[in-house]
C-alpha cells in the first residue's frame, strides 16, 4: 500500500511485533532525528500534517500517538480535539515547547495523555511512551455508550471530547450492570438485587442514575417508561 502525501513509513527494519506508533512532527530535521530513534522500538510512521494524521489514526490502529504541539494550519491542540470526537482512543504524547502551566493545561483538557517540553531527552520520551502504553492496556475492556466510552476498570466515562467522569463504586456497579446486556431493560427490583448491598429502595436507584446523568449527559443512561433502564444508545 502507497503512503499517502504527507506520510513517511520508517519500516527499514523488520517490524516483527513491535508496536505501531503515530508521529506528526512538521520540521523534518527534528522528525528524522526523532524517528530514527523511535524506529529502534516502533514501527512508526511520521505524518507531517494534522488533517493527515487524523485521517491516519482513523484508517489504521496505533499503540501510541506523539504529536507536536504547533503545526501549520492544524494545530496539536486541534489534532488532539479531532482525534477524540473522532472517538480515537489511542494514547497521545503532546510535544511543546510552550512551557507555562496554561499551555500544558490545554493539551491535556483537550484530550491529550501526556505532554513533553522541548528540548527533551529521548530516553525520558522512550520511557514515558512505555508508561502510556502500560496506561494503555491496564485499562482493559472498552464499551461505548452512545458517543461516550466507558472503562470498568477504570471506573470512568470519556467524553467524545475526550475529557474523564470518574464514577463511584456504586455507580460504577451500575453501569457495568447495564452495559454488561446493553439491549435489556433493567427494573429498578433487578438493579437494586445486583448493585446494592441491602436496605436501598427503588428510590436509591434513581438517585445513582441522575450522579451518573450528572457527570457525564443525560442519554448515557436512557429510562423506558414504566419498566425502568437501559444503557444509553444515543
Amino acid at each position: 500500500m502507497s503512503d499517502e502525501p504527507g506520510v513517511k513509513r520508517a519500516a527499514a527494519q523488520a517490524s516483527g511485533n513491535r508496536p505501531r506508533l503515530l508521529y506528526v512532527e512538521d520540521d523534518r530535521e527534528i522528525a528524522a532525528m526523532v524517528v530514527e530513534v523511535l524506529s529502534e522500538s516502533y514501527e512508526v510512521d511520521h505524518v507531517t500534517e494534522g488533517d493527515a494524521a487524523v485521517r491516519r489514526a482513523l484508517g489504521q490502529r496505533y499503540d501510541v500517538m506523539v504529536v507536536d504541539r504547533r503545526l501549520p494550519g492544524f494545530d496539536g491542540i486541534d489534532l488532539v480535539r479531532a482525534a477524540r470526537r473522532a472517538r480515537i482512543t489511542t494514547p497521545i504524547l503532546l510535544l511543546t515547547a510552550l512551557d507555562a502551566p496554561r499551555d500544558r493545561v490545554g493539551g491535556l483538557d483537550a484530550g491529550a495523555n501526556d505532554y513533553l517540553v522541548k528540548p527533551f531527552d529521548f530516553d525520558e520520551l522512550l520511557a514515558r511512551l512505555r508508561a502510556l502504553r502500560r496506561g494503555f492496556r491496564a485499562e482493559g475492556t472498552r464499551r461505548y455508550v452512545g458517543e461516550w466510552l466507558y472503562v470498568p476498570e477504570s471506573q470512568a466515562l470519556y467524553s467524545p471530547t475526550g475529557s474523564r467522569a470518574t464514577l463511584t463504586a456504586t455507580e460504577n456497579a451500575l453501569m457495568e450492570l447495564l452495559t454488561d446486556s446493553p439491549e435489556h431493560v433493567f427494573t429498578r427490583e433487578e438493579i437494586l438485587a445486583a448493585v446494592f448491598r441491602g436496605g436501598e429502595t427503588a428510590g436509591s436507584v434513581d438517585t445513582y442514575v441522575h450522579f451518573i446523568r450528572r457527570k457525564t449527559a443525560k442519554e448515557v443512561i436512557e429510562t423506558v417508561r414504566a419498566r425502568g433502564y437501559r444503557a444509553g444508545t444515543a
